[in-house]
């Protein structure tokens, strides 16, 4: 009997220092936040708030579409279930009415909302706690300053035990810590710029990072390139020239491809697509260059081959007559496009790529080019999912991806299966 209460009483301890651990962990960096808010509005502020809200693309996730800016309630789905966002409004009872700037700055810096809860990383403050102070203070003025909207938020539909604040404080314990902005003296002011604006409010490295089965990004390979969960997206190596590296690029491309989605050497589509729409097309000249600049000096990353297999010439040929039927009309006929109307195939690394999830989409979902102001009027691709089955998408991918001197993996049915119906994969 006394061995049985020793070890119920060792495990109640190890219980305890171990929950003690864990609130440790999540309350790291946080010290004592002020509860008065002696923060004075003023209209450049407030434009400098909405500026930077633009920067971090928030309204992309806190608005569903048809509904009122900022209202919250756009579900965001992960492998793990939906999460809903917030109302950012500053209606007292369903927005932030009732928060002050300090809230603000914990809910943005440490993932906490103002009742004390853990947030959850769809909303992506394992970036955002590299934003500082006065700009997380200068976005807050502006949602201050927007019509509050008697919006009630939507409660997350997560599976358990995904939805417990428990499983949320050990992924936090393991995977996220507060941060701040740290300045390289050995590089320039506009690359510093650049690094602050990529990794904090831009957040690139939420889509083009690598994620473990714990959905965390894996941080040693930052910017090698990763799948979307659930979009069905595959956000590409930003640091590869086989990929998405612009260190060849001149920089005033890069600047271009960030405020126009369309560059000499390449254009944007999919999830980058809203991007570029939402957000970076409103990017001042000078961020935008300093953005580009630092993802000009990423260190490059060489990935590693594909398994080669090639397609059979029966598949050469079956892609070979859908091509003629459903692109030559646009691309040509020898895949070379028309200059800023029509993209190439030929020697397009999008479509070359080792993994093909993103030219099999685009066959699938179709290709649109977002409207800026610098291309007001972008060609669309439609889309070919209800026309073709999977083994013509299949082999016209695989048709395009090693014609015209292109050398890629065969693209088999299973990929286009994969691209049809992943979720989270």
């Amino acid at each position: 009997m006394k061995r049985i209460l020793w070890a119920i009483s060792t495990a109640m301890a190890a219980l305890g220092i171990g929950a003690a651990a864990l609130m440790a962990l999540n309350l790291r960096g946080e010290g004592d936040l002020p509860t008065a808010d002696t923060l004075q509005t003023s209209p450049a502020l407030v434009a400098r708030g909405e500026y930077l809200s633009r920067v971090g693309n928030c309204m992309a996730c806190h608005t569903v579409q048809g509904a009122a800016p900022y209202a919250g309630g756009r579900g965001i789905e992960t492998p793990f279930g939906v999460v809903h966002s917030s109302n950012l409004t500053p209606d007292a009872l369903h927005g932030i009415g009732a928060w002050t700037s300090a809230d603000f700055w914990r809910a943005m810096h440490h993932g906490r909302s103002r009742a004390g809860r853990l947030l959850y990383p769809a909303f992506p403050y394992p970036n955002y706690t590299q934003v500082t102070r006065e700009d997380s203070d200068a976005i807050y003025l502006y949602l201050k300053s927007l019509p509050p909207v008697a919006e009630p938020n939507r409660p997350h539909a997560l599976r358990f035990p995904y939805s417990t604040q428990a499983a949320l404080g050990v992924w936090r314990a393991l995977f996220f810590s507060p941060g701040s902005p740290q300045a390289d003296p050995a590089r320039t002011a506009e690359w510093n710029r650049g690094a602050y604006l990529v990794n904090g409010l831009g957040h690139c490295t939420a889509c083009h990072t690598p994620r473990n089965a714990m959905g965390a990004t894996n941080d040693s390979q930052a910017f090698t390139g990763g799948l979307i969960p659930v979009q069905n997206w595959y956000a590409p190596a930003l640091n590869a020239a086989s990929e998405a590296g612009v260190a060849h690029w001149a920089t005033g491309d890069v600047v271009a491809l960030l405020r126009n989605g369309v560059a000499p050497q390449g254009s944007v589509l999919g999830p980058m697509a809203e991007v570029v729409f939402r957000s970076t097309q409103y990017l001042s000249d000078a961020d935008a260059r300093a953005m580009a600049v630092y993802l000009q000096a990423l260190v490059p990353h060489e990935l590693p081959p594909a398994a080669a297999s090639s397609p059979s010439a029966s598949t050469l040929q079956r892609g070979g007559k859908v091509y003629d039927q459903q692109c030559a009309q646009c691309h040509g006929e020898e895949g070379a496009g028309e200059p800023g109307v029509f993209p190439p195939l030929k020697g397009n690394r999008a479509v070359v790529m080792r993994d093909p999830t993103n030219v099999v989409r685009a066959v699938l979902q179709g290709g649109y080019l977002p409207a800026t102001a610098g291309n007001p009027r972008p060609h669309g691709m439609p889309p070919f999912q209800h026309i073709l089955g999977d083994e013509d998408i299949a082999a016209v991918t695989s048709f395009v991806r090693n014609s015209w001197g292109n050398r890629a993996p065969a693209v088999g049915t299973i990929d286009v299966y994969r691209a049809r119906e992943r979720r989270g994969q």
